[in-house]
């Protein structure tokens, strides 16, 4: 099966979901990317030039199927493709939807964007979340905005919706995570926690860096890896970070090799998040799959992927990340590998083939 896909924001958690589904789902697949950046003009614009990339450089090019992120504008792009491609199956796979997509007060939020991703949904023949929170979280912004519709009611929107959509992890490929190992630690004694998450506001590192002042201040010993990608603005806890905890960093900063990546996880004792936004959560996943024990928010995503024993409530990550450092819980890399198991692309490929070339009325995968 030839397939079309289309990304707007080929960078981050995009492609390698992409790469490894290419990489993993035995399908031709045939990509046209934007880099990742912009993405509000992205998702304003993609579907018209995407259309005229299609029109000029597609002619005679023979596709099954049209696969689409939701930064893809399906319902506009369909109108302005040719019959012969406005026809074919239209799939479309939510990393995030803009329901719940952060933004730092409410009354900024533009509902614009949710409705685009209700009428992609809408245009689409088949879509994907990639958590089963992604989906509720979907379906209650839609809930929200069919009621505050002034005077349109839309018949059977909700029911069309559950009908077309299914809930399909993105694969993780562990095979470097796995070859890596347990490296030897640096500090065998003291143990080693661990944040590889980017380094933006909704991933709350406020909170994450003051829970660990305190633990500090309060004596109690640790070493911190902190890995992730950064940007251009950064939150500037990162940088007190880095002052008031460098006797405890062993390592400070984003690393491009995949190997030394791995080899920093293998070093870790806990991953910590203390996100506020969470559709997946590919790096914990990554880091609980190199050895290390997993404290987790309980709500978002989290609950969905990891037992209730690696959760915490609101405002308790002190208190039980200093349980963990006091009485450190064992876990072995059997364990580590139990959890993650169902989220690698050797267990998941199976899934993604039977979504791309199941009937509408195949069984969902999830």
């Amino acid at each position: 099966m030839r397939i079309l896909v289309l990304e707007p924001y080929y960078g981050g958690s995009h492609k390698t979901f992409l790469d490894g589904l290419n990489s993993h789902v035995p399908f031709d697949f045939v990509l046209l990317t934007l880099p990742a950046r912009k993405w509000k003009w992205r998702m304003r614009l993609a579907a018209p030039y995407f259309a005229d990339k299609i029109k000029s450089r597609m002619k005679g090019v023979a596709f099954e199927m049209v696969f689409c992120s939701s930064f893809v504008d399906v319902a506009t792009l369909r109108s302005l493709l040719p019959p012969s491609v406005n026809r074919l199956p239209f799939y479309t796979y939510f990393h995030e939807n803009q329901f719940t997509y952060p933004v730092r007060r409410e009354d900024e939020r533009d509902f614009h964007f949710g409705l685009t991703n209700l009428t992609t949904v809408l245009a689409s023949d088949r879509v994907a979340f990639n958590t089963r929170y992604n989906r509720q979280t979907f379906l209650a912004g839609v809930r929200q905005i069919l009621q505050i519709c002034p005077d349109m009611k839309l018949n059977g929107v909700m029911e069309n919706i559950e009908a077309k959509s299914a809930v399909l992890y993105p694969g993780v490929d562990f095979k470097q995570i796995d070859r890596v190992g347990r490296k030897k630690r640096i500090n065998p004694q003291s143990p080693v926690i661990v944040w590889n998450h980017r380094w933006e506001h909704d991933k709350n590192p406020k909170y994450f860096f003051k829970t660990l002042f305190d633990l500090d201040a309060a004596g109690h010993d640790f070493r911190l890896i902190i890995l992730g990608q950064c940007f251009k603005r950064k939150p500037l806890i990162f940088s007190e970070a880095q002052e008031r905890l460098q006797h405890k960093i062993i390592h400070c900063g984003f690393v491009e090799s995949e190997d030394e990546y791995a080899g920093l996880l293998a070093q870790g004792d806990i991953v910590v998040s203390t996100a506020k936004h969470e559709f997946y959560g590919i790096s914990v996943i990554e880091a609980v799959r190199a050895g290390c024990i997993p404290l987790l928010p309980n709500r978002l995503s989290y609950p969905e992927l990891f037992p209730a024993q690696y959760l915490y409530e609101e405002g308790e990550l002190f208190k039980e990340l200093k349980s963990i450092l006091t009485h450190p819980p064992k876990i072995d890399r059997a364990a580590t590998k139990s959890m993650t198991s169902f989220f690698s692309w050797d267990d998941l490929s199976s899934k993604y083939l039977t979504w791309f070339t199941g009937s509408a009325n195949s069984p969902r995968p999830f």
